[in-house]
């Protein structure tokens, strides 16, 4: 509606103008307050990810909102496109151990570690005890180093930077040791079907002793600049919280099924690489919110802490033989050393027909799970006695508690999508197999 009047006088003039502004703010109100299946829409609809900076990871997240409100969420996964579970069934058991590593990158040795331990119960391998003490070893210190980055992170999205520069050069220091291990960092390939590639050398244990010495303080400190933070504590408390009996619905498992006050353990239920050994105790929350994630994470890490102390005393309390061995007795599938590789032939043999998955696997159907960094990570294998699995599943707890993501952000602000997704620790790679 518009009025055709012109008037000299600037008074008259002036006053026009408002009624016209009034009429067309009337108009946008009506517009506003829609009535319900008009064809107009009400919503916003943002687009987070795939390739958004905050999204953890290449995945997408399709949101609408009311204002900030979020009213609805779409997610999806599939942008990585690497098909591991059917590549696996194409390559012998030792080619798979890479596929695993990049599940959880941030902690590759627990994947890696699952995946032998699978192979093993498959092929009846016994490992010896130093084997299993070493495993606990490097396992709970990949574990530190999921929790780690998952909480700096929290951190990161609160809007505080310093914890995370500040914890983050002690996962330098978990990697040094990796690399004293096996030579990589990130995914690290480490371990074999029965053991170790090679023992660990004084200079891992000095870097474990360091570890040992130093982490607790930084990590209390680091407890202190978040644990009573007003602002990290408003971000947290209430947001995306689930109740056990949904997160149980869901299928959740590890912290984040733990914060919503579920005490499951893989290592206490269904005990592997003699984990029933250690006294540990289990972390565990009431509300299942961000606040609740991020405490069980951090007690988890003063738990691995008290682990692997045990583990290293465990090991100097080994006698004789027990003392010195790393790998149980399997030669069809342990490779032998380098050494004899380059200078005896039958070695150079066992190398080839190893690495090219020259011999045959029994039949047999198996499932193994640990307890890694975000959840029971299991493989679920079935051999029909050839050389290859016939078919392999990763059970991979990303996948599984992602599908909650939409009831945990439902009624929140956007900016409570951005602490949800952080606490939750959702790894693209875990996601997409």
């Amino acid at each position: 509606m518009r009025r055709n009047i012109v008037d000299s006088s600037s008074v008259v003039g002036k006053q026009i103008k408002k009624d016209e502004e009034d009429i067309q703010m009337s108009d946008l109100q009506q517009n506003i307050n829609l009535p319900a299946g008009s064809i107009e829409k009400q919503t916003t609809t943002l687009n987070m990810g795939p390739t958004h900076p905050a999204t953890h990871g290449v995945f997408q997240n399709i949101i609408e909102l009311d204002g900030e409100k979020i009213v609805a969420a779409d997610a999806t996964v599939g942008y990585i496109h690497r098909a591991f579970e059917k590549i696996a069934e194409r390559r012998p058991l030792y080619q798979i151990t890479p596929l695993t590593d990049r599940l959880n990158y941030c902690s590759a040795p627990l994947n890696n570690m699952g995946w032998h331990l699978t192979c093993e119960k498959l092929l009846g391998v016994k490992t010896p005890r130093r084997v299993d003490y070493l495993r606990v070893i490097v396992m709970e210190l990949a574990r530190i180093a999921d929790h780690l980055i998952c909480s700096s992170i929290m951190g990161v999205d609160a809007g505080a930077y310093t914890g995370f520069l500040y914890v983050m050069q002690y996962r330098e220091l978990i990697y040094e040791i990796y690399e004293e291990v096996c030579g990589s960092r990130l995914t690290t390939n480490i371990g074999r079907i029965g053991g170790f590639e090679r023992d660990f050398n004084n200079t891992a244990f000095e870097k474990i002793e360091k570890f040992l010495n130093e982490y607790p303080a930084v990590l209390e400190e680091f407890e202190n600049l978040f644990t009573r933070n007003r602002i990290f504590m408003d971000r947290c408390m209430g947001v995306g919280a689930i109740s056990a009996e949904r997160a149980l619905n869901y299928g959740f498992t590890g912290p984040n099924l733990r914060a919503a006050g579920v005490d499951y353990d893989v290592r206490v239920v269904a005990p592997y690489s003699r984990y029933e050994e250690f006294d540990f105790d289990i972390p565990v929350g009431s509300t299942g919110d961000c606040y609740d994630r991020f405490q069980v994470r951090n007690g988890e890490m003063w738990q691995s802490l008290r682990i692997i102390k045990q583990a290293m005393q465990k090991l100097n309390d080994l006698k004789g033989e027990e003392a010195t061995i790393y790998h149980a007795d399997v030669p069809e599938y342990y490779l032998p050393e380098k050494k004899d590789v380059y200078t005896k032939m039958e070695a150079l043999i066992w190398h080839f027909k190893i690495i090219m998955g020259e011999i045959d696997m029994p039949k047999g159907e198996v499932y193994h799970g640990i307890e890694a960094g975000n959840g029971e990570l299991g493989y679920y294998f079935i051999s029909d006695g050839g050389r290859s699995p016939y078919r392999l599943h990763f059970r991979r707890p990303c996948f599984i508690y992602y599908q909650a993501y939409e009831e945990l952000v439902k009624g929140g602000m956007l900016s409570d999508a951005i602490m949800v997704m952080s606490s939750l620790n959702l790894i693209a790679g875990e996601m997409d197999a």
